[in-house]
């Protein structure tokens, strides 16, 4: 059981965390034909697409109320409906999704009944309207990213609740990258299971390919038909514990049972998905994932005397941090030192001593006499000050290739993953 500390210091001299701002416009990435506005000032939706355009390499439809010094002072909330009318007259989406900011949570601003009256103006009486509560004050991405995917399913209308017994639901939290959940996608697919992914990163890999950009609306992800038909599923899969709430809401309006993986990289927890696949489809389990394992199993003890009681020190989103360390203990690996950015119920469960709320400066501070660092790319500079190879993970990743094509998930994951952080290792020694 871990002891939970948070720093003492009243600012962040070298910020780990991202705003909550960001992980909402990222969940909303995953759905298709979802317009996402800032309801703020021009700079807040800038900061938040700057860590997203680094991390994906596209640019980011996210649009913004654009409130002034005036609006902000005095209030005109006529002008700021004409806005969002103006924008969904503009790009015509099928969903909007309203961010609050900092600025507009400061300010006090009764959300609820501003969109209320949004929803009176016949342009918008039938667009579904999605509100997420984003201030950048407090919470991180993962935060923003969860009450995005909490929204959705609170708020999208269903068109029936009549079950299907192959179609089931997947929450998928922050800690996955649009490989994984193609990977995940076509697991499903090969127990014979038709997978409603909430929310569908999986199509940003194909989307230098799509010539139909649309600059204020998404393009690829989970359609809205598709969301209508979440009612029928016959099963919720909840990956990260993020995801718990919007799981529990599917089961309080469909009565549709869940699970929760906090764990879905390595051998056991893939052995623990793969069997809650075959009782959710009543199949056996395909001869490639037995093949797999067994690949996963000659990684294992490749890899094991150079990854066995090597010191790692990790600086991560809540679940991100606890699934990794999972992996690295499993492979007899030391946690040296482990720095998240808020609050969760994992954190005092993790086995380790101690776990810091805080940003990369602790980081930097707890890290030293280290063998490896793990954190996103902002890390860098702290790698080659200790003279620590560092295996990039988290948002953004912005100095290397590939990390949305980055698999982790599954034993095909895991061999990568296992590779990767052994060849580090290799090459500093």
């Amino acid at each position: 059981m871990a002891i939970v500390s948070i720093t003492n210091t009243s600012v962040a001299v070298n910020p780990l965390k991202h705003s909550q701002a960001v992980g909402a416009t990222l969940a909303f990435m995953g759905f298709a034909g979802v317009m996402p506005v800032l309801h703020g000032s021009p700079g807040c939706s800038t900061f938040a697409k700057i860590p997203l355009a680094q991390h994906l390499g596209e640019l980011i439809p996210l649009s913004t109320t654009a409130m002034t010094e005036v609006v902000t002072v005095l209030g005109c909330e006529e002008s700021i409906k004409q806005a969002i009318l103006t924008l969904v007259l503009q790009h015509h989406p099928e969903i909007l999704g309203l961010c609050t900011t900092g600025l507009t949570e400061t300010r006090g601003d009764d959300m609820g009944r501003f969109l209320k009256e949004i929803r009176q103006l016949p342009e918008l009486n039938n667009l579904p309207m999605v509100l997420v509560s984003t201030p950048d004050f407090k919470g991180s991405l993962q935060d923003g990213f969860a009450a995005a995917v909490e929204s959705i399913v609170k708020e999208i209308p269903v068109l029936s609740n009549s079950q299907q017994s192959k179609q089931i639901t997947i929450l998928a939290s922050s800690a996955f990258t649009p490989g994984d959940i193609q990977e995940i996608k076509e697991m499903c697919h090969d127990f014979e299971l038709n997978p409603i992914v909430i929310p569908d990163l999986s199509g940003l890999l194909d989307s230098p390919l799509n010539s139909t950009f649309n600059p204020g609306v998404t393009t690829r992800g989970t359609t809205l038909e598709q969301l209508r038909l979440v009612g029928n599923s016959t099963f919720t899969l909840a990956f990260g514990e993020s995801m718990r709430s919007s799981a529990r809401i599917l089961q309080q309006k469909f009565k549709i049972p869940y699970d929760v993986f906090t764990e879905f990289t390595g051998l056991d927890a893939t052995d623990k998905l793969l069997y809650a696949l075959v009782q959710i489809s009543g199949n056996s389990v395909p001869e490639k994932y037995r093949q797999k394992r067994r690949h996963l199993q000659q990684a294992m003890l490749s890899t094991h005397l150079k990854l066995s009681c090597k010191r790692v020190a990790v600086a991560l989103e809540p679940d991100l941090l606890w699934l990794t360390i999972d992996f690295l203990i499993s492979m007899g690996m030391s946690i040296h030192a482990a720095v998240t950015t808020g609050r969760s119920p994992l954190l005092e469960k993790i086995p380790i001593q101690s776990v810091t709320i805080g940003d990369l400066e602790d980081f930097e501070q707890l890290a030293a006499g280290s063998d490896l660092l793990i954190a996103n790319s902002y890390a860098e500079v702290i790698a080659k000050h200790l003279n620590i190879p560092l295996y990039r993970q988290g948002i953004p990743i912005f100095d290397h290739f590939g990390n949305i094509f980055a698999t982790k998930v599954g034993y095909q994951g895991a061999i990568q993953s296992l590779f990767d952080i052994a060849n580090l290792i290799v090459d500093k020694t």
